[in-house]
C-alpha cells in the first residue's frame, strides 16, 4: 500500500527558505509522478510542483516558478520541496501526492504539513 508522509513546515519569517520532505512507501507503478500540493485558509488546493521519479518532467505553478524546487532522492524513496525567499501568500498546508502518470489523477495523498510565513 502507498503511503506518503510529509514533513519539514514550520513557522518563518519573509524571504526565509524551508526544505518540505515526502517519504514514500510502497512505491509502484501507480507512484510514478511525485506533485506538491497546497491548500491555504479559504481557498481551493492548488498544484505547486511535479516531478518523475526518474528527475525529469519537472513542472511549477506560475507563483512559484524561480523560487522552488522539486527534487527527489530514488534511494532514500523522498522527494523534497526546496522552498526559497517564502512570501506570506505562500502560507498554507502542503501536501505530496502521486499519480501513474501525467495527466492521470493524483490517487494517493500525504496528510500535510503546515507553512506558514509571517510578514
Amino acid at each position: 500500500q502507498v503511503q506518503l508522509v510529509e514533513s519539514g513546515g514550520g513557522l518563518v519569517q519573509t524571504g526565509a527558505s524551508l526544505r518540505l520532505s515526502c517519504a514514500v512507501s510502497g512505491r509502484t507503478f501507480s507512484t510514478f509522478l511525485m506533485g506538491w500540493f497546497r491548500q491555504a485558509p479559504g481557498k481551493e488546493r492548488e498544484f505547486v510542483a511535479r516531478i518523475t521519479w526518474s528527475g525529469v518532467m519537472t513542472y511549477y505553478s506560475d507563483s512559484v516558478k524561480g523560487r522552488f524546487t522539486i527534487s527527489v532522492d530514488n534511494a532514500k524513496n523522498t522527494v523534497y520541496l526546496q522552498m526559497n525567499s517564502l512570501k506570506p501568500e505562500d502560507t498554507a498546508v502542503y501536501y505530496c501526492a502521486t499519480a501513474p502518470g501525467i495527466g492521470r489523477p493524483f490517487q494517493y495523498w500525504g496528510q500535510g504539513t503546515q507553512v506558514t510565513v509571517s510578514s
